[in-house]
């Protein structure tokens, strides 16, 4: 199976996406951090076993956002070597570079919707003894 020629141009447009999806991985990051780092203060004080029970969650969801940082930085990685080999004129080395960046970027954003579907779980969980006045 032969491939269309890739243009050195395509994967330049993967660049700026994959460049905004770190800078967004890492502020969530940065955010479950700080949340740690309070609940961490208040265990200690409190020794409150829910308290505890929440820095495990979070625990797992920083691990998967290192997961998704991590094939993020890999995707760029790839996109950039793409980029290189369709410079110099090796376009079956480019094309698979631009397949295995964008299977990358596919994995770091499934890692992303898990760690949303956790997150939002966790806000449910949070949030369920509270009761609404509009109900």
């Amino acid at each position: 199976m032969t491939l269309p020629e890739l243009p050195l141009s395509t994967p330049s447009l993967l660049f700026p996406a994959i460049s905004l999806l770190m800078l967004a991985y890492t502020n969530r990051f940065l955010g479950l951090a700080a949340v740690v780092r309070g609940l961490h203060a208040s265990w200690q004080t409190t020794q409150e076993p829910m308290l505890l029970a929440q820095i495990g969650s979070l625990r797992k969801r920083i691990q998967i956002i290192m997961h998704m940082q991590t094939l993020g930085v890999l995707s760029l990685m790839f996109c950039v070597a793409s980029m290189t080999l369709l410079f110099f004129g090796q376009q079956t080395g480019g094309q698979i570079a631009f397949g295995i960046s964008l299977i990358l970027m596919l994995a770091s954003l499934g890692l992303s919707l898990v760690e949303i579907q956790r997150s939002g779980a966790a806000l449910d969980l949070q949030l369920r003894d509270v009761k609404c006045r509009d109900q």
